[in-house]
């Protein structure tokens, strides 16, 4: 469209106007993208410390529509704008006391992956069945995410979003890969169940195969796990245990808390009398054994009288042995270390955390870290060493296996420990470091899922909260509050059978990825026969 204008000197000129047909198709073009950044955020919603998990479902539906018959180029930005609209609310306790930059850079990562299967996920997207295909291409961007870089970020697994879902018994059958897979194709197949009831309208017909495709994808993975639920059991099979969880607060939240190291290690002992009177007194049963927090020691007390004798005094005040929450130095390695403490031989045994945090205990690219921000290269003067080995404590004739903070995360850390005999297990925590943020309860979320995942009572003593008892079928009979001084005491059962999930280990995840290949696959040969014949 064009006007008439007249200039200085008196001539007509014509000037451009943008029609307002022009500007609504401009805003037209902007939904599929406004689209998927919500749809992200809708998937960020589902997660804890809310208990909608059911918005999964409808946020990969809409995934689905966005991408759908996409070329490649369009699919990469949309998946990159889902990513972005989940991770980045959904990572941002990463950026509590940091500063915003490690945050915005973690989510800008992360999403790469995420933008990659959503490439995929165009590419299979008009494969017959290709619910199928996509809910496996996204747990085999899960994979990918779970090993690189730097070992590998599993956080914001979709199994990890479920633990009060219908689902979770699937956690059962193969692990939060097969957990993940039934609700992402749950999503895609609602998606494509109401894509066939609108083209059945307007052209009165709709393949049956597709149909039954839609409506399957829909009900197998609620089927499934009605079905799985049989598997999920709070009996004990080995006796029982009296377990006490201790939380003994911090001075304060932040980086800093570690320079009140002594008050910390003070405060776990000081709860722990405080508990000790309370057995004596009758007004609490007297634990088989107590579990302290990761970090509840930052005071070496293999290397310092003190903290030994601070601990040495709370284990024979309470009666039992206490798993203590160290940092060591043994043989120039500097350790995260769970130490096993008994209160007339001192410590006994050792496990030392494998999976170690990137940018936290250890710092990769130290060099060209130091040059963008000499801070950080401060704050880790010194790279942790990882451990080698299971960890298993025998507590009191208890296997307690430990799986410390940020290894609950990883599939192999937790079911090692299973394998490796534990009855139970315990999952130390520091969170202090993250303030009041959600990174506490996506974690406990996690520890739950574990649960269930392996048929096992499940203990979360955390420094600064929330500290938990969770049951083998992911209930939470016990909690504390955050940023309190408290101690959990319960009686729990020990089990020592196998779910399917710790028989199968990663075989699950294994036979996604190659359905993923195999659908895709399939969609690039597709693809490449479509293109010879319009050549020819």
């Amino acid at each position: 469209m064009t006007v008439t204008a007249t200039s200085v000197d008196g001539s007509d000129q014509l000037e451009p106007q943008i029609a307002p047909a022009s500007r609504a198709s401009r805003l037209v073009r902007l939904v599929p993208a406004l689209t998927a950044a919500l749809s992200g955020v809708l998937l960020y919603v589902s997660f804890p410390p809310r208990t909608l998990w059911w918005l999964a479902v409808p946020a990969f539906a809409v995934f689905g529509w966005v991408l759908r018959g996409r070329g490649w180029k369009a699919a990469l930005g949309l998946g990159y704008l889902f990513g972005l609209g989940f991770l980045l609310p959904l990572l941002v306790w990463t950026g509590v006391e940091v500063g915003p930059g490690p945050w915005l850079a973690l989510a800008a990562i992360e999403a790469v992956f995420v933008a990659l299967v959503g490439v995929g996920v165009a590419a299979v997207s008009k494969l017959p069945g290709w619910p199928v295909w996509a809910a496996a291409l996204w747990i085999a961007g899960e994979a990918a995410r779970a090993r690189a870089p730097f070992n590998g970020f599993p956080w914001g697994k979709i199994a990890f979003g479920q633990a009060d879902g219908v689902f979770l018994p699937l956690a059962a059958v193969g692990g939060t890969p097969v957990l993940g897979f039934a609700v992402v194709l749950c999503g895609f197949g609602l998606y494509e169940a109401v894509r066939l009831v609108v083209e059945r309208r307007r052209t009165r017909a709709v393949q049956r195969s597709a149909a039954a495709v839609a409506l399957l994808s829909v009900a197998v993975p609620v089927v499934g796990a009605v079905a799985a639920r049989p598997l999920v059991s709070d009996k004990a099979e080995d006796g029982t245990a009296t377990v006490a969880v201790i939380q003994g607060n911090v001075p304060r939240a932040g980086l800093d808390f570690n320079s009140q190291r002594r008050a910390v290690l003070d405060y776990h002992a000081r709860e722990t009398e405080r508990l000790a009177a309370e057995v004596k007194a009758g007004k609490v049963e007297r634990p088989d054994f107590v579990l302290w927090p990761e970090n509840s020691s930052d005071i070496d007390p293999f290397a310092n009288a003190d903290a030994r004798s601070v601990i040495d005094t709370a284990a024979k005040a309470i009666g039992a042995p206490i798993s203590v929450g160290g940092v060591v130095e043994r043989d120039g390695k500097l350790l995260n270390e769970q130490i096993l403490w008994d209160p007339e031989k001192g410590p006994v045994d050792t496990y030392d955390k494998r999976q170690i945090q990137p940018f936290g205990e250890y710092l990769p690219l130290r060099s060209i870290v130091g040059a963008i921000n000499e801070n950080w290269t401060s704050m880790v003067r010194k790279d942790f060493s990882r451990g080698s080995e299971p960890g298993v404590f025998t507590m009191d004739g208890a296997k307690v296996g430990l799986v410390t903070c940020y290894e609950a995360a990883f599939d192999w850390a937790v079911r090692s420990e299973v394998t490796d005999g534990a009855q139970m297990i315990s999952v130390p925590s520091n969170n202090a470091t993250f303030d009041r943020s959600e990174m506490t309860y996506q974690q406990l979320a996690m520890s739950r899922v574990r649960a269930v995942e392996h048929s096992r009572t499940v203990t979360v003593p955390v420094t600064s909260g929330v500290s938990a008892i969770i049951m083998p079928d992911g209930e939470i009979t016990q909690r504390t509050g955050m940023f309190v001084a408290d101690s959990l005491v319960q009686k729990v059962p020990l089990r020592s059978s196998e779910t399917p999930a710790t028989r199968l280990g990663i075989l699950p995840e294994i036979a996604l990825v190659l359905v993923a290949a195999g659908g895709l696959g399939w969609a690039i040969g597709a693809g490449m026969r479509a293109r010879r014949a319009g050549d020819a």
